[in-house]
């Protein structure tokens, strides 16, 4: 099968080339496993992190993509719901242990032995990819290939971040950041919480205007004080600046959400200046975002396929897969970015 590899980690700039195409044997599904033909698979901020290092594979060399879609080829031992033909996809999370404290809360997403899908194991930067059955999830029948792979992780992190902020119709949410993941949740709040104002934050005129466009009822730069206080913040960025600006736009009681596997060093600075009386008092919250549940990835797309909701995505071959990484880092983009295997 084709497959593009990482296999040694390496910068991603303008010409570069991190990801080299292999061919690799066909994967075969063992015990309560499925193998997949792969159609789709997103192109994600954290492979950036996982190529350059910040986040780095446990072993090399490994086929990147946790954003996947595509149709059961065939199936393992013990395999007992999955059929052949069936349209399924594949998020971060690959597999946890089952048993913990954890596991059985239904947090997975905590669980020391939680394994990733494209960093831990061989993901979807390739045609085949196998996965156990306990984590795969059926794609709606109204959800295109190409426009149902970013719900798997932008999508289905959102929806949990939307989740763990805990606001209520009506009340005043902002999102810093809006890329593949922001553009979603502003869609699915105006679907939910028809009564609620979105403000975004966002570096560039081009992601603001995007996000007027989708509805947001404000849109200003990172460093811009919102006109009205908020009942939460959901952060996507990996800098710290982003923070501090989050905490002086919310209420008395209220949360911000971190939705970011890592954060900078380079403005570690800007947590100095955090003011407890003026930022954190008055039962203000922060809450980090760790991973996703499988409850999450499968409401998330129940519900998309319900409203439905439409990524906006640009498609790659999967020969341009180093492209697609090049131009997620240069940044600006509208909506996700989706590599295809035909």
């Amino acid at each position: 099968m084709r497959a593009m590899v990482l296999e040694e980690m390496a910068p991603v700039a303008e010409g570069s080339t991190p990801l080299a195409a292999r061919e690799r044997p066909v994967p075969r599904p063992g015990p309560g496993e499925v193998l997949i033909r792969v159609a789709a698979c997103g192109v994600c901020h954290t492979e950036l992190d996982e190529i350059e290092g910040r986040t780095p594979p446990p072993r090399l060399p490994v086929i990147p993509g946790h954003q996947v879609v595509g149709r059961v080829e065939a199936i393992g031992p013990g395999v007992q719901a999955s059929r052949v033909g069936d349209r399924v996809g594949v998020a971060w999370i690959h597999s946890a242990c089952g048993r913990c404290d954890f596991c059985r809360a239904g947090e997975e997403n905590l669980c020391d032995e939680f394994r990733a899908t494209g960093r831990d194991v061989d993901g979807g930067y390739a045609e085949f990819a196998k996965a156990p059955e306990a984590y795969v999830a059926p794609i709606p029948d109204n959800l295109g290939d190409v426009e149902a792979a970013p719900l798997l992780c932008a999508g289905a992190v959102g929806y949990r971040s939307l989740r763990l902020a805990g606001i209520e119709d009506g009340q005043g949410l902002g999102l810093t950041g809006f890329g593949a993941s922001g553009h979603l949740v502003l869609q699915l709040v105006r679907h939910r919480f028809p009564g609620t104002k979105v403000c975004v934050f966002a570096r560039s005129e081009g992601e603001r205007d995007f996000a007027r466009e989708l509805g947001a009822a404000w849109a200003g730069d990172t460093s811009d004080p919102c006109p009205e206080s908020l009942h939460a913040v959901i952060d996507t960025t990996p800098a710290w600046t982003t923070v501090v600006k989050a905490l002086g736009n919310l209420r008395k009681g209220g949360r911000l959400v971190i939705n970011a596997i890592r954060k900078e060093d380079r403005d570690r600075d800007a947590l100095a200046t955090i003011d407890y009386a003026r930022d954190l008092w008055l039962e203000k919250e922060i809450k980090s975002v760790a991973n996703v549940t499988m409850r999450d990835v499968r409401e998330f797309l129940r519900i998309a396929g319900e409203i439905p909701l439409r990524p906006h995505v640009q498609e790659y071959p999967l020969a341009d897969a180093n492209r697609a990484l090049v131009e997620l880092k240069r940044g600006g983009i509208r909506g996700g970015k989706v590599l295809t295997m035909a």
